[in-house]
């Protein structure tokens, strides 16, 4: 307990998050979670036309990621996906599917980071895959739980980290550009139903790549001046990772050879060793400070998720309980940590990663449709960040779109 003038208070989140923190916070899960792990499986999907495969990803996200935006300033509350759709349809059963599949998206995400962790870790140690991943499941339980303000800290310092090794991949395989003029009929689709059949798969790989804006929704209650931060945190994390996936996924697939790119499990490792040799070490570090970064953050909002479910009474409130000295959600960290390690021993990177990305999917579907409805029913507040009426339609049209041509790929492949 935390005592005021003698009285003694139950101990709440720490509010400690400034825009940078949270912006930082957004790329750190978002690149993390993406570009170092799944660059060579979008290109095995898509071949030359991954590049396309990522704009297509991101304009599919973008529609949400405004969407988010808006509630974020609306309702900025941990559990915040739920809470949105709890608003405009007071149902707690659906409210409960929302929040336990943001949550799994969380668990699941992260188990297929703990998968190119391991792929990155095997260029410098030869061990075995489920040690690499108890350690790591771990050691993202035990930061996780240790404050919010240290946790967030590393993650910035990480996200540093791995901005720069982006930026230097970039650099060393910038002379692959010379040749776009020439190659540039290779990278643009024809309209023909293969062609996009693969793009579209890719594409939902890519959506992957891109998760990681909604996770900054769940740390609403510890961010400073949530109402106007928070929106403008969303959207420069979908810029800024847009631009480095495009930047890229072209310089990959104008660099490497297509089988060689798909096979790889560390493939900008791959890439620094063929244009910059001796740096190709230096890119598998930064690798693995980014795809810890991202399960870090992954298991944070998980863990939040699980909190706010709880305290919104949905979920029995013991998960909901925070300790008094690290102000963290002891209890629902250590399950999630836990759930992690299960997922990771279990399932493979692309089953995780196709999961991940359908769960994401239904709830940016609802969440769009949760938005649609409240603009329509309720008078907008003077401080909301306000996007127009065909930003979430267009978003539930998308999101659901994608998850029903994915489900006919499937059934007729």
């Amino acid at each position: 307990m935390v005592e005021t003038a003698g009285v003694e208070q139950t101990p709440v989140l720490k509010r400690s998050l400034s825009l940078p923190m949270i912006t930082l916070y957004g790329l750190g899960t978002t690149i993390g979670a993406g570009i170092y792990v799944l660059i060579g499986k979008v290109a095995g999907s898509a071949g030359m036309y991954a590049p396309v495969s990522f704009v297509v990803a991101s304009l599919l996200a973008g529609l949400t990621v405004f969407s988010f935006a808006e509630f974020a300033s609306r309702l900025p509350k941990s559990a915040g996906e739920a809470i949105y759709v709890h608003a405009a349809f007071p149902t707690k059963w659906l409210a409960l599917l929302v929040g336990l599949g943001v949550m799994f998206s969380g668990l699941t995400s992260s188990a297929a980071i703990a998968h190119g962790f391991v792929g990155y870790l095997h260029e410098f140690v030869d061990a075995p895959d489920w040690l690499a991943i108890v350690l790591l499941a771990c050691a993202l339980g035990i930061v996780a739980a240790w404050g919010i303000t240290e946790s967030v800290t590393i993650a910035v310092v990480a996200t540093v980290i791995e901005i720069g090794g982006l930026l230097v991949a970039i650099w060393a395989g910038f002379d692959s550009l010379a040749d776009l003029p020439a190659r540039l009929p290779e990278l643009l689709p024809p309209f023909e139903t293969s062609a996009w059949s693969g793009i579209l798969i890719g594409s939902v790989l890519a959506f992957y790549a891109f998760i990681g804006f909604e996770d900054m929704v769940n740390v609403a209650e510890e961010v400073k001046d949530v109402r106007r931060n928070l929106p403008r945190a969303i959207i420069i994390t979908l810029i800024v990772t847009t631009a480095f996936y495009f930047a890229l996924s072209l310089i990959a697939v104008l660099s490497l050879p297509l089988d060689e790119l798909s096979a790889s499990k560390a493939p900008l490792a791959m890439l620094m060793d063929r244009k910059a040799s001796g740096l190709s070490g230096a890119i598998s570090v930064v690798a693995i400070v980014a795809i810890l970064n991202g399960a870090l953050i992954q298991t944070v909002m998980a863990a939040r998720v699980l909190y706010g479910l709880a305290n919104q009474g949905w979920l029995p409130k013991i998960l909901a309980t925070i300790h008094p000295t690290t102000r963290t959600p002891l209890l629902a960290t250590t399950i999630v940590a836990a759930l992690i390690l299960v997922f990771a021993l279990l399932l493979p990177l692309i089953l995780l990663a196709e999961i991940t990305s359908f769960l994401m999917l239904f709830i940016f579907a609802l969440v769009n449709l949760a938005l649609l409805r409240i603009k329509r029913r309720d008078p907008t507040p003077p401080d909301a960040f306000v996007i127009p009426l065909w930003v979430p339609t267009t978003g539930f049209i998308a999101s659901t779109g994608v998850i029903v041509l994915r489900f006919v790929s499937v059934v007729a492949g």
